[in-house]
């Protein structure tokens, strides 16, 4: 019980420092600054500090900590619940990023500038991770620090079936995220944390469920195992095609490159009216003299007439 209060805290301080370092930035720098580098390097950093402290209880906890997977699965979705909550809007995931750039939302600078931060944001929580577990509070920061020099992958299937696993669970993510997209955060967090919650218990197994291509360079690129290449096809190309697909299903086309819907047939919501057909020739008749019709006007009139 004792590792899992020193993993709390952690979590606990890991929140308040981040929040802490958002308001200062948000008071310090200019709006751009802030929205398109700062918020994301912080929302990096917290994102991935605490997705580290949490592969450690899963692939410790167990055996050293007793701790049953009903534990750390409730801990999971309230720790989303939480990233939702105080994110203020980051993105911290690179797919999400290209994911707006492909739906012409964000330009290409901006993109890229979102992926440098993120990627910063990550290095960062991994360096100072392994500070903290350096201190050895606990057991099990003791033995992560004694196993963070041979690490083991996070890659435990093989290269097309982990790939396979990452698309589908970036396709499930970005899916939702793009129907949920307009709705209020009360519903759109907690299905979000959700969907996290259980794609991890599903596919955890197999790849451990990043689907978050700066997450998982720097959690499990440099553990041995696999190549660079073979990480990089799980990794990174999965999740980028299952995000791609996601686009596709969700709008028919990709907006930055498309204007044209690919897939689905664009109705017309406005009718035209339909007129009364035109007489024959043979049947317009010649007025009679006296009918009281005035000279010249027809005796059947069109459908505009007035």
């Amino acid at each position: 019980m004792a590792d899992l209060n020193v993993s709390l805290s952690f979590f606990f301080a890991t929140f308040a420092l981040c929040e802490a370092a958002r308001r200062a930035s948000k008071a310090l720098l200019p709006v751009g600054a802030y929205e398109g580098f700062a918020r994301e390097v912080v929302g990096a950093v917290q994102l991935g500090a605490c997705c580290l402290e949490m592969r450690t209880l899963v692939e410790l906890g167990p055996w050293a900590g007793g701790f049953g997977p009903d534990l750390l699965l409730t801990l999971l979705f309230l720790l989303f619940l939480v990233h939702g909550a105080t994110l203020d809007g980051a993105l911290a995931n690179p797919t999400v990023s290209l994911q707006e750039f492909l739906m012409a939302k964000v330009s290409l600078p901006d993109t890229l500038l979102k992926l440098a931060a993120q990627g910063l944001g990550m290095q960062a929580a991994s360096t100072l991770t392994h500070l903290c577990w350096a201190w050895e509070l606990s057991d099990l920061h003791l033995l992560q620090s004694l196993m963070a020099q041979s690490c083991s992958s996070a890659l435990r299937t093989s290269v097309p079936h982990g790939a396979l696993v990452e698309a589908a669970c970036a396709f499930c993510f970005h899916l939702i995220l793009l129907h949920l997209r307009h709705s209020p955060p009360a519903y759109r967090v907690p299905a979000v944390a959700l969907l996290v919650t259980v794609t991890a218990y599903t596919a955890g197994p197999f790849t451990s469920a990043f689907f978050n291509p700066a997450l998982a360079a720097s959690v499990t690129f440099g553990c041995s195992g696999h190549t660079l290449l073979e990480y990089a096809q799980v990794y990174w190309l999965g999740p980028l095609t299952g995000m791609v697909l996601a686009v596709l299903l969700h709008q028919g086309r990709l907006p930055r490159l498309f204007q044209r819907n690919l897939f689905y047939s664009q109705k017309n919501k406005y009718r035209t009216p339909r007129g009364k057909p035109a007489p024959a020739s043979g049947d317009t008749q010649t007025p009679a003299k006296g009918s009281g019709r005035e000279p010249g006007r027809s005796s059947v009139e069109g459908p505009h007439s007035s």
